[in-house]
């Protein structure tokens, strides 16, 4: 098939291929019962001429059966941690390790030259496996803050045409209540960026809310408005009961007024909640127009570590819940070979594979499969230009011989071709050897 796609003009159909019903728009067709549409797909000039039932094209390049997905979009990642885990490991693999041993190693070694290869190198990886759009969260403490985002602007452009690239600040909500609020919310508006925090305070960890806290949320906000600018916030990511800030989160937007966007992630103290307190909180969220992001990879992997211990719980949100309460969520990649996450390629396709495996998205699958593109794409604002295959959009797919949902789910699809704008891809992940020399790896 890759020879074919490598071979095929400006004008060509895809015929006899599977698409998620939940990602097709403008199709009327019955779907399967993994929720796949079987359909003939029409490639011109570099965009999606035409959706047609399956049988309509006679010529062109046979799937098989296998199926078309738009390319992925990740709406939470931390691309400037990326790939730090050789030189700085988190040798007790739970939350508190990990935030010490990333203070260690960004005192000592993030400059604008490190972080961009890293970034770059990151980037590559999720443009090989089919992504188009990424937003990711930036450590912005002051003054170092200042240097990330001057490298992530320049990215940003370079990629541009390849990679959509959103940019949210993080550090913790009291970083904002003191002098230093207004230019960190300066630096994200000049950038064209997604104001964020997380929902603890320096130093400490996401558990019951400290007695100012109603009061910097609201301070949080107001320097969201004054600039017009959405939010991105992490949110309750712990297994504690008294982490509830995303109760009050939704509470301060529909008091507020608030007319930006919303988007919270992890969320994962939640599922602990007592019954009355979780399904208060989600109405609250719903009402308020939030977005959720959860990560499912990351937070198992953190969550519940206790050493020689056992985990008793997945570290996730209420997802299905969430969804049934009309939430829009999504599935996102996270930390990429950090002391957050030692493992992860920015690859979407393992996103939703583990996802569906940690969370049950399955029997049925049902709109799942838009939470790894088309949701993401919403809570972003690009859903536009991204997320969807539909006519008139750009030729951005990725392509799996897998036919069934069980056969995408089963092997990592490495096999997987990737068109930009109806061309086949080349790009292939970058080898790990790369990086060796800047983070101090003796092969």
């Amino acid at each position: 098939m890759k020879d074919e796609l490598a071979a095929a003009g400006p004008d060509y159909w895809l015929r006899n291929a599977r698409s998620p019903a939940a990602l097709l728009q403008g199709l009327a067709a019955p779907a399967e019962a993994d929720g796949l549409v079987r359909l003939d797909i029409r490639v011109q000039d570099g965009r999606i001429a035409a959706l047609a039932p399956q049988g309509t094209a006679e010529d062109g390049i046979d799937m098989r059966g296998g199926q078309v997905w738009p390319g992925f979009v990740d709406a939470h990642t931390h691309l400037d941690k990326g790939h730090i885990w050789p030189r700085m490991r988190n040798p007790t693999g739970d939350f508190a390790g990990a935030i010490a041993a990333v203070m260690g190693d960004r005192g000592a070694a993030w400059s604008e030259a490190d972080i961009a290869a890293r970034a770059d190198f990151a980037l590559r990886c999720a443009h090989a496996h089919g992504t188009v759009a990424i937003r990711t969260h930036l450590d912005t403490y002051l003054p170092h803050g200042l240097a990330t985002w001057r490298v992530f602007r320049r990215l940003r452009e370079e990629w541009a045409g390849r990679i959509a690239l959103q940019m949210s600040s993080i550090c913790p909500l009291d970083r904002f209540a003191g002098p230093d609020g207004a230019m960190l919310a300066d630096t994200v508006a000049e950038s064209g960026g997604v104001l964020g925090m997380v929902t603890r305070h320096s130093g400490g960890i996401h558990d019951a809310l400290p007695e100012a806290f109603q009061a910097e949320l609201d301070h949080f906000f107001s320097l969201a408005e004054a600039r017009g600018l959405d939010l991105d916030l992490h949110v309750d990511e712990s297994g504690e009961t008294g982490a509830r800030a995303l109760r009050e989160i939704a509470l301060t937007a529909l008091r507020r007024g608030f007319r930006g966007k919303i988007q919270c992630g992890h969320c994962c103290s939640l599922s602990i909640q007592p019954e009355d307190f979780a399904k208060e909180t989600i109405a609250l969220v719903a009402e308020a127009g939030i977005d959720i992001v959860v990560l499912p990879m990351c937070n198992m992997y953190l969550q519940d570590r206790v050493a020689g211990r056992t985990p008793r719980w997945r570290g996730v949100t209420l997802v299905h819940e969430m969804r049934a309460a009309g939430i829009r969520v999504s599935v996102a990649s996270d930390n990429t070979r950090d002391p957050f996450y030692a493992y992860g390629d920015l690859d979407m396709a393992e996103v939703f594979r583990e996802a569906t495996r940690i969370l049950h998205l399955d029997h049925p699958f049902g709109d799942w499969p838009a939470a790894a593109a088309l949701r993401p794409a919403e809570a972003m604002g690009i859903a536009g230009a991204h997320g969807s295959i539909r006519v008139g959009a750009v030729a951005d797919l990725v392509l799996f011989s897998a036919r069934f949902m069980t056969e995408l789910l089963s092997r990592p699809q490495s096999d997987r071709a990737v068109l930009r704008a109806g061309r086949l891809l080349g790009a292939t992940p970058p080898d790990w050897r790369e990086l060796d020399a800047l983070l101090g790896v003796a092969g």
